[in-house]
């Protein structure tokens, strides 16, 4: 089909197709799974895929109409994906075998299957490389045991991207490799991390001798530095700009994402504020900032952290002019009898309270700033230990 085929069958995509999927009963994530299905059979997802593995052949060009087109009509149940399509898989796609490709993408971005990052411990935050958990051959596969902790979605997914250390004896950065690891067996224990919006969106992770097949290796075996820092990249953009895909007049509380401001605007229109001149001002730069995001997420060559941190900025910013706007003890009302006068369910509350974590997840702001000024402006590194120390040798949390 040419061009305006093409956009017009987008159009009929999100206009018919979409409310009649998400119109069926089940839960989020069946919603989701469906939903991502019939996207993968109308030919839009996957873009930059080869055609095997993405169900279409579309021009390059294709993807810049269908971005512009779902541009705030994504539902929020997608963000169950946002793992596995927005970092995972392209990170599969670029660096893994040939038969991890195909055994991994085509379901992935159908949504047969479920993604989650296993990066973080509880002594390696901030510092990735000092990561403990340890991966060791055993015939023809990977015996893996340690602990990993704020991982999101792992109490749904079917997989992960893992990091392990394989050579202890190797400086930090270079005994490193990223498996994949299938979540459901028996050696991996998934509990939940409450969160003060009442949600367990993430969790910490207990793995103890659980297996992986030995060819199950994205990139090097010891080389999973560079492919992790290349997910990293992925994470960074996914998290900065995808949060302009989704649907502004739905009111979920999936997915951390700024409130959209025409919400907000509406929300003033209730309480009587939208005269307020000081109120305007608030709503005039969250709506200029949406205007930024969007054109950040059209640029190419963008450094992913200056997104991720406009993405911050403009979440945090939302809801505090959702919590102006409400009520004061407006973040701590959950359930569906506010006081009178104050008739919103809890989707502001939890947003005011949510928006915090934009912060930290996909890595906090001061790493942000620390990786733009070495990696963007070329400003020296941090002092840090010997990086041509064995890891076994380095002082440990």
């Amino acid at each position: 089909m040419n061009a305006d085929a093409f956009r017009a069958h987008v159009r009929k995509f999100f206009t018919e197709t979409t409310p009649a999927v998400l119109g069926n009963d089940g839960s989020g994530v069946q919603r989701a799974q469906s939903w991502r299905a019939a996207l993968f059979d109308a030919g839009l997802a996957g873009f930059g895929y080869l055609p095997q593995h993405c169900g279409h052949d579309h021009p390059d060009a294709y993807a810049a109409i269908y971005a512009a087109e779902s541009r705030r009509r994504v539902p929020r149940e997608d963000s169950v994906f946002g793992i596995g399509v927005g970092m995972a898989l392209p990170t599969i796609r670029d660096h893994a075998s040939t038969s991890l490709q195909d055994r991994f993408l085509r379901p992935g971005l159908r949504g047969e299957e479920i993604w989650c990052q296993m990066y973080s411990e509880p002594g390696a935050g901030s510092d990735l490389a000092a990561l403990q958990t340890r991966a060791e051959r055993d015939g023809d596969e990977w015996v893996v045991s340690g602990q990993k902790v704020w991982t999101s979605g792992a109490q749904h997914s079917d997989f992960a991207i893992l990091l392990a250390r394989t050579d202890p004896d190797a400086p930090k950065h270079a005994g490193i490799t990223m498996l994949v690891l299938p979540v459901r067996q028996d050696g991996v224990e998934v509990r939940p991390l409450r969160q003060m919006t009442g949600d367990t969106e993430f969790n910490e992770v207990f793995i103890s001798e659980a297996r992986i097949p030995g060819d199950w290796v994205v990139g090097q075996v010891n080389g999973g530095w560079s492919t992790a820092v290349a997910l990293l990249a992925h994470e960074r953009k996914q998290t900065g700009v995808a949060s302009m895909q989704n649907a502004e007049n739905q009111r979920s509380r999936a997915g951390r994402v700024p409130i959209p401001a025409s919400q907000l605007i509406e929300l003033a229109r209730q309480r009587g504020r939208v005269d307020d001149p000081l109120v305007r001002q608030d709503l005039a730069r969250l709506v200029t900032g949406e205007r930024i995001v969007n054109h950040l997420r059209q640029r190419s060559g963008i450094h992913p952290s200056i997104g991720k941190l406009w993405r911050t900025r403009q979440g945090r910013a939302a809801a505090e002019v959702a919590a102006s706007l409400c009520f004061p003890a407006g973040p701590a009302w959950i359930g569906t009898s506010p006081p009178d006068g104050h008739e919103h369910d809890d989707y502001f509350s939890f947003h005011i309270l949510n928006a915090r974590g934009m912060s930290l997840g996909g890595g906090t702001d001061e790493i942000q700033r620390n990786t733009l000024g070495e990696r963007a402006l070329g400003l020296p590194r941090e002092a840090g230990p010997d990086r041509n120390t064995p890891f076994r040798d380095l002082p440990k949390n």
